[in-house]
C-alpha cells in the first residue's frame, strides 16, 4: 500500500473530487430508485442494475486495457465485499425505500460511518483522532436531527423500514472493511464488475417470480431514473468508492459519505416534492461541519 493510502492522503486534492462525485452520484440515486420503484418491482430492479453494471464495467475495463482476470488470492475478499456492498446493501435499500420515505431511508443507511469507524478499530487497528471524533459526533447529530424524535415513539409496525436500512448500513460498513484490509492488484472497475457478475444470478432468479410492466407502459421518468441508476450509481459511483477506500483511511472514507444523504434529501425535495424544513437546514450544517472536521488539511507547523 502506498504512503498516501496509508496516511489518509491529508493533502491529496483528488480525494475532494472523489467525494463530490460519489456524493452526487449516490445522493441523487435515492430519488432515482424511488421513481423506478413506482413501476418496477425490487428484484427486477436489482437484476437489471446488476446485469447492466457487470456488462458495462467489465466492457469499459477491457476497452481501457485492463486485465479482466482476477488473481485467485483476491477472489475471497472480492466475493465477501460484493455480498456486503452490492447484494445486501442494494437489496435492503430498495426494500427500505418501499417501506419508508426516501429521506428517512437515506438517513438510516448513512449511519454506516459509525459502524465502519468502530469496526476499523479491532479489524484494521485504526485509531480515530480528535478531529475525526468531533466530525463523527457532528455527523451523527446531523443524522439524528434529520431523523427527528418521531423514531423514538414509532410503533413496532413502523420500524421494519429502519431495521432493513440498518442492515444495509452494517453490510456496507463490513464490506468497506473487507476492501480496505486487502492491497488490490486488480483495477476497481474489474473488481466491481465481477462483484455484479456474482450478485446478478440470484436477483435474476427472483425477478422471474415478479410481474413487470410492458416496456411501452414505463414512464419517461422511470427510464431517466434507470439511466442515472445504472450509469452513475451502479457503474461510476461503485468503482469510485473503491478508489476512495484505497486513498483514505476507513474513518475518513466513512465520514465523507455523510454528504450523500444531504444530496439525497435535497434531491427528494427537488425531484419528489418533499418539503424543506428547518430540521433539514440544521442537519445540513452539522453534516458539512462533520466533513470539514475530518477532511480539512491540518496547518503545517513552522
Amino acid at each position: 500500500m502506498t504512503a498516501i493510502a496509508a496516511s489518509g492522503a491529508g493533502r491529496d486534492p483528488v480525494k475532494y473530487l472523489l467525494i463530490v462525485a460519489i456524493s452526487l452520484f449516490w445522493g441523487l440515486n435515492w430519488p432515482a430508485v424511488k421513481t423506478i420503484l413506482t413501476q418496477m418491482p425490487i428484484f427486477s430492479l436489482r437484476a437489471i442494475g446488476f446485469t447492466a453494471g457487470a456488462v458495462l464495467l467489465l466492457g469499459a475495463a477491457r476497452l481501457a486495457g485492463h486485465r479482466l482476470r482476477v488473481e485467485r488470492a483476491e477472489w475471497p475478499a472480492l466475493a465477501a465485499a460484493g455480498l456486503c456492498n452490492v447484494l445486501v446493501f442494494n437489496l435492503c435499500t430498495a426494500l427500505g425505500q418501499s417501506l419508508m420515505a426516501t429521506s428517512q431511508a437515506a438517513i438510516v443507511a448513512f449511519t454506516m460511518p459509525v459502524w465502519a469507524t468502530l469496526l476499523a478499530i479491532p479489524l484494521l487497528g485504526e485509531r480515530p483522532g480528535r478531529r475525526q471524533i468531533v466530525g463523527l459526533a457532528c455527523g451523527l447529530a446531523g443524522l439524528m436531527v434529520l431523523l427527528g424524535p418521531e423514531a423514538l415513539t414509532a410503533p413496532p409496525s413502523q420500524l421494519a423500514g429502519p431495521a432493513v436500512m440498518l442492515v444495509s448500513a452494517l453490510a456496507w460498513a463490513l464490506g468497506t472493511i473487507v476492501m480496505k484490509r486487502r492491497v488490490w492488484r486488480s483495477n476497481p472497475m474489474v473488481i466491481t464488475g465481477w462483484q455484479y457478475v456474482l450478485c446478478a444470478p440470484p436477483m435474476i432468479l427472483l425477478a422471474m417470480t415478479e410481474a413487470r410492466p410492458a416496456l411501452a407502459e414505463i414512464h419517461p421518468a422511470v427510464w431517466a431514473g434507470f439511466a442515472w441508476h445504472i450509469v452513475c450509481s451502479i457503474c461510476a459511483a461503485q468503482a469510485l468508492w473503491y478508489v476512495t477506500v484505497r486513498r483514505l483511511t476507513v474513518g475518513e472514507a466513512a465520514v465523507s459519505t455523510l454528504l450523500i444523504p444531504v444530496v439525497g434529501v435535497g434531491g427528494a425535495v427537488l425531484l419528489l416534492g418533499e418539503p424543506v424544513t428547518l430540521r433539514l437546514a440544521a442537519a445540513l450544517v452539522l453534516i458539512l461541519a462533520a466533513v470539514a472536521c475530518v477532511l480539512a488539511v491540518r496547518p503545517a507547523r513552522r
